[in-house]
């Protein structure tokens, strides 16, 4: 039986789909200013992993993630970079694209834009200020959400706290403080569209609304985004949404944990902040995936150089055993004698783990389990046969390769060659030789890699290096 915590509920729940054997399941994407970070990564690919594994169990998937291609910090980066907003936000969709498909993140049924929903976004806030739900300032539309009585079911938070601490805004046209943009009276210059009140451009909120439910329907399976989405964009995903159609919304909401970077905040003023594309040019998709997998998603995860090459470490010895079965499968004196090896009990065990809440942690403490056997089992020649290799392959092909998608099945190596084993020795000597204050042999060592094309990258997190 497959549980899932869901946040609305604050508990574990048994998950039944709306119609047996389908799930619809929409997950928050990235607005498209800027290369997505790190943390953004481990929404992308835990929410994959989610997906996969329902595949697994025999689900017909409908997966949507939405692309916010207008928003304010869009247009500030427009501002900035000298180039029209749309241009900007196309630029990075592309990059979006890029970074996706090296994650190995599986590509979703539909990326539906926001500037492409113009007419069902004015439709659905129309509906709202019909209803009374919500309300026209000079051409700004404001959800007024003392008219939803169970707004905060999502967050936990209370009309009356968020009230009396709300910082009052600079915006004497809201009714309450806590009342949010729907529509956005175009600025001179700015990107506009046309609507009932006026140009201008739809709120970040309401755009998720209309797009989910043009796609999904008013009601579907399963909603996932980060931590920082709860409160206030998926709370008020709810309230305009349940207000505009009168229906339940979302049954499951899935949230993933925060990243820390040395357990610090990550953010650019600290100087600790990576995109995925800075990560990628050091350690391979599968690395970072297997570092994400291996902690519980709703909970923080610490980021490091130091759990980073653990991490790359660890996997290695999965790998070095789907590398090693496949040359066995190559192997023409293998027998056709049936294997005694059992896989049943890592197949249960498996969906046992993957069953509640999607406890990768648990699933990936299953592979080592597994390459542990399987390795012994390899070492026995008298035990080796076709029936082993291929259930073995199987395994893994549909574990870690389908779910968890942590294997280079193209069989190269994944970082841990002889090269950067001695790239790394030097970035040690290098260290060692700073703290001694040698600063020649430390400058000599950084220019002479450069020399070759290995350019080191020095932060507070330690070093780093790229190849030119």
């Amino acid at each position: 039986m497959l549980t899932i915590y869901n946040t609305l509920n604050k508990r574990k729940e048994e998950f039944k789909p709306i119609k047996e054997g389908e799930i619809k399941m929409y997950v928050c994407g990235p607005t498209v200013y800027d290369y997505f970070h790190i943390g953004n990564a481990r929404t992308f690919i835990m929410s994959d992993i989610i997906r996969k594994y329902l595949e697994y169990k025999g689900y017909k998937v409908t997966y949507l993630m939405n692309l916010t291609d207008i928003d304010d910090k869009i247009i500030k980066k427009s501002i900035e970079e000298k180039k029209d907003a749309r241009v900007v936000a196309e630029n990075y969709i592309n990059a979006f694209f890029e970074d996706i498909e090296k994650l190995k993140v599986k590509k979703a049924d539909d990326y539906p834009k926001a500037t492409a929903h113009i007419d069902d976004i004015v439709a659905m806030i129309k509906k709202l200020v019909d209803k009374g739900a919500a309300y026209n300032v000079d051409g700004n539309v404001f959800y007024d959400v003392s008219k939803f009585n169970e707004y905060g079911k999502l967050s936990g938070k209370k009309i009356d706290e968020l009230e009396s601490g709300a910082r009052i805004e600079i915006n004497e046209a809201k009714k309450n403080p806590l009342d949010f943009s729907l529509w956005k009276k175009a600025k001179e210059g700015e990107p506009f569209w046309d609507s009932p009140w006026g140009k201008g451009r739809p709120g970040w909120h309401i755009e998720c609304s209309a797009m989910s439910c043009k796609h999904l329907g008013e009601t579907f399976d399963i909603h996932a985004g980060g931590n920082d989405l709860i409160f206030p964009h998926h709370e008020n995903e709810i309230a305009q949404s349940e207000a505009a159609t009168g229906k339940h919304f979302v049954n499951y909401w899935i949230h993933f944990g925060f990243l820390n970077i040395d357990n610090q905040k990550m953010s650019k003023s600290l100087g600790n902040f990576f995109t995925a594309r800075d990560v990628l040019k050091t350690y391979p998709a599968e690395v970072l995936r297997f570092f994400f997998a291996q902690t519980y998603y709703r909970g923080p995860l610490n980021y490091s150089i130091d759990l980073l090459n653990s991490a790359q470490k660890g996997l290695e010895k999965i790998q070095n055993l789907y590398e090693r079965l496949v040359q066995e499968s190559k192997n023409a004196s293998l027998t056709d004698a049936e294997t005694d090896f059992d896989f049943k009990p890592f197949y249960a065990e498996f969906e046992r783990a993957m069953d509640d809440d999607f406890n990768t942690a648990q699933g990936i403490a299953l592979l080592f389990d597994f390459s542990r056997e399987a390795n012994k089992y390899l070492s026995d020649s008298s035990k080796l046969n076709k029936k082993f290799v291929e259930g073995a392959l199987q395994f893994l092909n549909k574990v870690a390769v389908n779910v968890f998608s942590i294997i280079n099945t193209e069989g190269k190596q994944m970082g841990n060659s002889i090269e950067d084993e001695l790239i790394n020795l030097l970035i040690s000597i290098r260290l060692d030789a700073k703290k001694n204050k040698n600063f020649a042999l430390s400058d000599k060592i950084r220019d002479d890699l450069k020399e070759l094309g290995i350019i080191l990258q020095d932060s507070k997190e330690g070093t780093t290096y790229k190849r030119a």
